[in-house]
């Protein structure tokens, strides 16, 4: 279902591995992806992890058998089996480790979630995005607060109601993506630049970085606002993370956690 490995470096690679299915969910593979996000999101020799799928396609969204078995199931089973997917996609979210999505091949309904998901996405040129709900008489209701605070309610709009298809040029126009590598190669070699970037950081800034965008996000600049974002750097040049970056930087040397 899942294949984790963390280097010596700190970054974690975690490839959805049902290639026969073009990595698309079920129960099994959902709640593998929830428990590994939460571990490795603790785990602090993990500096960064690298979401990728196996064989032809990044993720094809919903399994057939699982949806068939969901088609018997009554509302309040699929309720609480929708919770599931949502807690999954909130764990990769919320995973206080910078998520880069490696992407390529089919990418649809959920598998555009876990994109959107993702602090950093990079698409191999020819990946086929498409939230195709509508045509199966159904919603991205689950996926919907993670993709549309990615692409925006213009955009949402558009492909949500069409379900069209779209390539890796559109995803990276509005915001779905960030980078569109040429090959499999070039895909790695933007990731490889991230990464570099990433070591260079502090790893606890880097994790509160990654919450005060979405604590600020689509918030009123208000007192309240302005006072939490006074104390969250007020905190930051305090601690021993911020006391030895600003030191480092004085004495012109490398902090202790540049790898």
């Amino acid at each position: 279902m899942l294949l984790t490995t963390i280097d010596d470096a700190g970054t974690a690679r975690v490839a959805l591995d049902r290639p026969e299915r073009h990595n698309a969910f079920d129960e099994a593979l959902i709640a593998g992806l929830t428990e590994t996000f939460l571990a490795l999101g603790g785990d602090p020799a993990v500096r960064a992890v690298i979401l990728s799928g196996n064989g032809k396609s990044f993720c094809a969204g919903a399994d057939l058998g699982w949806m068939r078995r969901a088609a018997g199931w009554s509302e309040a089973e699929n309720h609480a089996d929708a919770l599931k997917l949502s807690a999954m996609l909130h764990a990769i979210d919320t995973c206080p480790k910078p998520v880069i999505a490696r992407v390529h091949g089919v990418v649809a309904g959920g598998g555009v979630g876990l994109v959107a998901c993702a602090d950093m996405a990079v698409a191999i040129e020819g990946a086929q995005f498409r939230l195709s709900e509508v045509r199966l008489g159904l919603t991205p209701a689950t996926i919907s607060p993670f993709v549309i605070a990615k692409i925006g309610t213009s955009q949402a709009r558009r492909w949500f109601l069409t379900a069209e298809g779209f390539g890796a040029a559109e995803a990276e126009r509005f915001g779905l993506t960030h980078e569109t590598a040429i090959d499999a190669s070039a895909a790695d070699a933007v990731i490889s630049n991230w990464l570099t970037h990433l070591h260079a950081a502090a790893p606890g800034a880097v994790a509160d970085a990654k919450a005060l965008v979405r604590n600020v996000a689509g918030r009123p600049v208000t007192d309240a606002l302005r006072a939490m974002t006074a104390t969250a750097i007020s905190k930051r040049r305090a601690n021993a993370e911020g006391q030895e970056g600003l030191a480092a930087f004085f004495e012109k040397r490398q902090p202790g956690w540049s790898r």
